[in-house]
Formats: C-alpha cells, sequence, structure tokens
C-alpha cells in the first residue's frame, strides 16, 4: 500500500535515519493490516485517539490486536517498524533517536499541524462536490506552473464487476473519510476504494433476480449519495436498478439493519401506477441526502415511442436516512384537488406519467430548500394526449425538504414535445456581491438565473410567441420564456445559415438533403414524417441529450463565474403513426444525426465550454472543447479548407479548482485531459490519459495530496477509474 509521501518527506528530513524502516513499514502494513485498515483510517485514530499518550501504549495495543488473524504473531521489531509507518502516515513530530523498547515510555506522540494550503482532507461529498451542485473545490496544490506534470497516481480497473463488462461508467465518484464510493457494472455494484491508493476496500452486490431483468435503468448510474449521522454512523445511499433505495455502512459494505427491510426499502411501493402498462420506473443519478432527508427521484424507459399515454408518474419523494421511513411526497403531475391541475386539459393529468426528476439535485441546507430539475411528460415527441401547459413538467421546483411542501416554481417549457427535460443539477451560486441565486442550464442552451429563496428571475424572462403546431390532434404554446440574459450558451434552432458551407459543393449537398425537411428558430415543433407539403420532418437543434446534460456545470465563488459545457448537433424531429407499436396517435419516427460526405451538418464548435459572469449576466468567454476531429482533417472534401478548432460532439465533464477549471472531451472524444484559465479559458496543460473521461471528474485531498479521478472508456474495453495527482517529489 502506498502512503502520502508528502508526510514521509517532511519526516524523513527529521530524522532521515529512518527511511528503510518506514519503507518495510509500508510493506508490512499491505501485507498484514491493509485487507482492513485504510491508511487515512489510521492517520485519523493515531491523531484523534493517540496524541499526548506514550507511544508503548499504542505499541501494546497494536501488538496485542494486529494482524486480526493472529494477535502478537510478529516480532517485536516488527510492530516498532509498523508504529513508525504510523507515525509518518499521521504526521507525527520525529527528531532524534529511532525507536526502541526502551524508549517507548519517553516518546510521546505529538502531532505537526496541518498547513493552511494544504488540509488534511478536503472531500468530495456529493456527485457534484457539495450540496450546492458547484463542481468546486478549494483545493489549490495543482497550480497553472504544475498541472503539465500531472500523472496517473493508481488506476482502478472494472472489467470483471457485474454479469458483463461495462464499456461506458459515468459514475461520480465521491470521498469522505479516506474512501472513495462509487457504481461499477450495469447491475450497479457499489464499491469502496481506498483515496489514496485506489486498493478496493469492499463490494456490495445486489441480487434483484427479476426485478434487474424488468428494470428500466440498467448501469452502475451516475454516482452515489453519503449520510453521516451525528453518532457517528457513516452510509452510502443508492438506488438500485430494480428501483430499491439501499443504506449501506460505509467501513464494510453491508447493508443497515436499521433502515427499512435490512436495508432496503422497495420504492416501487406507493407510486401512482398505470395499470395497463408494465411498470416503467428507475434510477440512474443517485439520491440527494440534504439533512436526515434522502430525497429520491425517478427516470423511465426512453419516451420517444412509449407503448401507450398512460404511465407512472414520477413522483418526488422524501425518507428518514435512519429508518428509511418515507417523510413526504411531491406530486410532479398534480392531482385533481392540487394547484396546477387545470393546466392539464381535459383531465389528462389522470392517466399520463413520467415528469419525474431523472437528473441529480441540488439543496440549501440553510434555507431548508432541494431543488428539483423536472423532465417532460409522456411522451417526448407528441403531447396530443395531454393538451395544456402541464406543470410540474418542465420546471425548476424549490421544496421545504422537511415537508415536500412547494415554495415556488418557475415552468422552463410549456408542453414539452422536443425531450427537453431539464437535465442537470441546479446549480446553487454565492455571488461574491452577496446575493444567492439558482442557476439552471438546461438542454434547449440557456441558463435561467432565479433568486433561489424567492424564485424571482434576476433577469426578465419574457413570453415569447413561437411557430405552432399543424400535427393533427396536437396542441402547443403560444409563447415560450425566454430569457434576456445570459444569452444562450449553444446553438438554438436551424436556419441556412447555420449549415455547413465550407465549399460550394459541400453547400449542393447539404441543401439537397434539407430540401425537403422544415427550418426554423428555436421551439419549431416536430413535423410528420410524410406531411402534405412534402417534408420529412423538422430539422431541429439543440438535440435531444442537449445542450446541457447531466454532467453539470462548474462554478466559481470567488470570481461569481459559471462554466457550462455543451454540444452541438442536429436531429430530425418526425412523426408517425403506428397504431400496431403504441396507442398514441403519434410517435417519433427516424431521428438520426445528419451528415453530409462523413461531415455534422451544423457548423462548429460541436463542443464547447462557455463562462457566464453572473455578476453581469454577459459571456466571458467561449472555447470549442476539443481538437478537430482526424477524420474531420483528413477528409477529402475538405482539401485545402482552413478550418477552425471545432472541438467534438461530446458531453464534456469539468470540475472547477481554487486555482483552475479542467476538463476532458467526454465519451468518445480524444484520450485527454486539460487544465484550463479560469479567465480566460485558454489550454495551461494537456494530459494524456489512458481513455476518454466518461465520467465527471471529481477531486479532493487526502493527507494534504490533491487527487483528480474519473472513470475513462474507449468504447470497447471494460471502463476504468483513474487517479491523477502531481508527482510527490514536487507536492
Amino acid at each position: 500500500m502506498k502512503v502520502l509521501r508528502n508526510s514521509l518527506v517532511l519526516f524523513y528530513l527529521l530524522a532521515p535515519t529512518f527511511l528503510p524502516a518506514a519503507e518495510s513499514g509500508e510493506q508490512l502494513f499491505g501485507a498484514h493490516c491493509s485487507r482492513c485498515h485504510t491508511t487515512a483510517e489510521i492517520e485519523k485514530r493515531v491523531r484523534n485517539d493517540w496524541a499526548g499518550r506514550t507511544a508503548n501504549l499504542l505499541f501494546e495495543r497494536t501488538r496485542s490486536t494486529m494482524p486480526g488473524e493472529a494477535p502478537g504473531s510478529l516480532a517485536d521489531s516488527d510492530y516498532l517498524t509498523l508504529l513508525e509507518y504510523m507515525f509518518a502516515v499521521a504526521g507525527v513530530q520525529r527528531a532524534g533517536e529511532a525507536l526502541t523498547i526502551g524508549s517507548l515510555d519517553r516518546f510521546v506522540v505529538q502531532l505537526r499541524s496541518a498547513s493552511a494550503s494544504q488540509p488534511e482532507e478536503i472531500p468530495w461529498s456529493t456527485t457534484h462536490g457539495e450540496l450546492n451542485a458547484n463542481r468546486y473545490s478549494p483545493a489549490d496544490q495543482i497550480t497553472a506552473d504544475n498541472a503539465n506534470q500531472l500523472e496517473i497516481a493508481w488506476r482502478w480497473k472494472a472489467g470483471n464487476i457485474g454479469p458483463l463488462a461495462e464499456i461506458r461508467n459515468v459514475s461520480n465518484p465521491i470521498m469522505r473519510h479516506g474512501q472513495l464510493f462509487l457504481g461499477a457494472g450495469t447491475t450497479r455494484n457499489i464499491v469502496s476504494l481506498d483515496a489514496q491508493t485506489g486498493q478496493l476496500l469492499w463490494l456490495w452486490r445486489p441480487d434483484e433476480g427479476e426485478r434487474f431483468q424488468q428494470a428500466a435503468r440498467k448501469s452502475s448510474g451516475m454516482g452515489v449519495g453519503y449520510w453521516e449521522g451525528e453518532d457517528g454512523r457513516r452510509r452510502v445511499i443508492t438506488v438500485t436498478p430494480g428501483y430499491f433505495l439501499v443504506s449501506l455502512n460505509a467501513a464494510t459494505g453491508l447493508p443497515d439493519p436499521e433502515f427499512g427491510a435490512g436495508g432496503w426499502v422497495d420504492l416501487t411501493q406507493g407510486l401512482r401506477r398505470a395499470g395497463s402498462r408494465k411498470l416503467d420506473i428507475g434510477l440512474n443519478a443517485p439520491p440527494l441526502i440534504v439533512g436526515d432527508v434522502i430525497v429520491v427521484g425517478s427516470a423511465h424507459a426512453v419516451s420517444f415511442r412509449p407503448p401507450s399515454m398512460r404511465n407512472v408518474k414520477g413522483d418526488v419523494r422524501g425518507f428518514d436516512a435512519r429508518t428509511g421511513e418515507l417523510l413526504w411526497t411531491f406530486h410532479t403531475i398534480p392531482e385533481s384537488d392540487e394547484a396546477g391541475y387545470e393546466t392539464w386539459h381535459d383531465d389528462s393529468a389522470r392517466y399520463t406519467g413520467n415528469a419525474s426528476v431523472w437528473a441529480p439535485l441540488s439543496a440549501d441546507e440553510k434555507l431548508g430548500l432541494v431543488y428539483l430539475p423536472i423532465e417532460s411528460a409522456t411522451g417526448d415527441r407528441y403531447g396530443g394526449d395531454r393538451h395544456g401547459e402541464n406543470l410540474y413538467a418542465n420546471s425548476l421546483v424549490a421544496l421545504d425538504v422537511r415537508t415536500g411542501k412547494k415554495r415556488w416554481h418557475y415552468q422552463l417549457i410549456h408542453h414539452d414535445i422536443w425531450d427537453w427535460d431539464t437535465p442537470t443539477a441546479p446549480v446553487l451560486t454565492d455571488l461574491p456581491d452577496g446575493r444567492q441565486l439558482v442557476v439552471q442550464p438546461t438542454k434547449q442552451a440557456f441558463a435561467y438565473v432565479f433568486d433561489r429563496q424567492t424564485g424571482e428571475p434576476v433577469w426578465p424572462i419574457i413570453e415569447r410567441p413561437v411557430p405552432q403546431t399543424d400535427v393533427p390532434g396536437e396542441w402547443t404554446s403560444p409563447t415560450q420564456p425566454i430569457p434576456t440574459k445570459p444569452a444562450p450558451f449553444d446553438q438554438q434552432g436551424i436556419l441556412q445559415d447555420d449549415l455547413i458551407d465550407y465549399t460550394p459543393e459541400i453547400r449542393r449537398a447539404v441543401d439537397a438533403l434539407t430540401s425537403n425537411m422544415r427550418l426554423g428558430p428555436l421551439f419549431t415543433p416536430p413535423s410528420l414524417a410524410n406531411a402534405d407539403d412534402g417534408t420529412v420532418g423538422t430539422l431541429s437543434a439543440p438535440y435531444s441529450t442537449g445542450g446541457a446534460n447531466f454532467e453539470g456545470s462548474g462554478y466559481d465563488p470567488e470570481s461569481g463565474v459559471i462554466f457550462i459545457p455543451s454540444q452541438s448537433r442536429t436531429n430530425l424531429l418526425a412523426l408517425e403513426h403506428v397504431p400496431e407499436e403504441s396507442d398514441i396517435r403519434y410517435i417519433a419516427g427516424a431521428s438520426n444525426q445528419l451528415r453530409i460526405m462523413d461531415l455534422p451538418i451544423i457548423k462548429p464548435p460541436w463542443g464547447r465550454i462557455t463562462a457566464i459572469d453572473l455578476l453581469t449576466g454577459d459571456h466571458l468567454w467561449s472555447i470549442a472543447n476539443g481538437d478537430t476531429p482526424e477524420e474531420v482533417l483528413n477528409n477529402p472534401a475538405l482539401r485545402g479548407v482552413d478550418l477552425p478548432r471545432t472541438g467534438k460532439q461530446t458531453r464534456a465533464g469539468i470540475v472547477v479548482t481554487k486555482t483552475l477549471l479542467f476538463a476532458g472531451e467526454g465519451f468518445g472524444g480524444d484520450p485527454v485531459f486539460r487544465a484550463h484559465d479560469k479567465k480566460t479559458g485558454e489550454i495551461i496543460a494537456e494530459i494524456a490519459i489512458p481513455a476518454t473521461q466518461s465520467s465527471p471528474p471529481s477531486t479532493y485531498m487526502v493527507n494534504g495530496r490533491q487527487y483528480i479521478v474519473m472513470t475513462v472508456a474507449d468504447g470497447k474495453s471494460p471502463a476504468e477509474l483513474i487517479a491523477l495527482s502531481l508527482p510527490r517529489s514536487i507536492e
């Protein structure tokens, strides 16, 4: 097992003659102790329990209890070596003579104080860092001066986790008390790793049988939740593919017997179901724990071609973190006696489903509010069975986390038929001028900004007229809410000037391809695949996955700047009538990405990161994320064309620190991880990684060493988790 060498370096400077003992101590610890203990645990125990006491007491305790299977079986010299090692790990002040049996009573354990710039631990507590979803860490060890020296500290491969190797893993690791927690494998095993070495500490494997086979969402998930009680209990909270809420002991990985039924709560109980339809519900995002309340959303199967207009409703619920008891339920589709029911014409709220919260959540614990990014209702392309604005679908809703009562809401899309779910955790921003805001990035490339206590827009949001549908039976809202600030951060709508025209030949090919498609501004509705005017559908942007998506945005509290990653893609919104497949009059037809001469037809950049000043609402900069793809650079149709840096049609994961903005290219991009200047977007360093970043990165510090961890995947081999850090010699 490896340890944090910065602590050891200081120790060796004080007592250089002890270097061999510390090295062999690491080997002894790895051989006899690491099966049950982590270095972070040893550090914490020495610092918390033994400071001010003599080394003799710790020696006797270690000799009488270790190794667990055969206490006292090592030589006294080995126990002394282990003691030296534990002191080095914990940062115990050492000078003078080496430890001997005779000197133990004279040596009192005294601790070096931690450096202000290098605290002992900076955690990564939720999938987006903290409850505020800022994806920010105050860690500052990695800087513009040394970022180009980042290297892989350790790798953990999950190839044998689950019944099938998972090629893409988007689980965002969290770190508390020296332990990493994440999901792995399609059955969503939960693993704990030593945050310093990547050593597997425990693995929990759910066995759901038929529930897993019928699950709507089979994957490792986006991450896990974490709860720590005042009594010291530490729990990892997860939702299984079969839609059970499970509480695991963070130290052992065993289900908590005091939670639910042996650690399990069946989330299908109490759902408002559609009796005529197979249960369609699960969740990939982690639950959010706010105080002692676990907030759980849901996710359904993709709803482009749903078998019915009827479906289970995506209600949001709060559970007691200690017992698993249901505390409250918020109806995302109102009941007949609740506000908002009138926005569902002809009582369509009775049978319509979805409107879940499948994205990660955020919360303000001081205000007692949890913020829900709610998706669209059944189905994704046609809403003729649910006329009206359809509250609370496509809304940002603030709930009292203790009661589940709505404090405020704002609907971002009325009657969504574009599959522009609210896709990402709302970002809670504390501005340098003292204002407390909530920012909701969206698939449609708007960032909606509100006062997070009242829900009042910071800049006016105007209901503007939008194009209307001519699809039989459909209803579209006359207006949609358009923010006056900030400006859109990505492509919206498709007009002829938005399509590539690098050469006359390319332009003619693009014109021919799109000649029978409808083009128009944002909110141009889907159209029939065989419309009377001869068109085959509506060419649309953003794509159904954004714009922004679940990977999240980053916020720098010192400057008041938010960084939003996004992608530019087109798709064809075409509707067809398939009565043998669905009781919905029209469902989605072909919606492939459109290319000409193996080129995306939309102008680049195809992937970008945009920096927005939340003090003014102005864009500061926008950069292409990723180099121009090789297949584009080498495309014969572009011979002689001088292309700008295009970025890639991938969804980047980012993290912000006190010093830098870090970004990968996202699944399908190149195997490179970049450090950027936060003020300009300039690339400071490019770090080669084994495969492309697939989960958003996390960063944390343990024992004064900063790590950046992420899953990486090449689309062929099993995904793995890597940790980047600086070489120990320059920390």
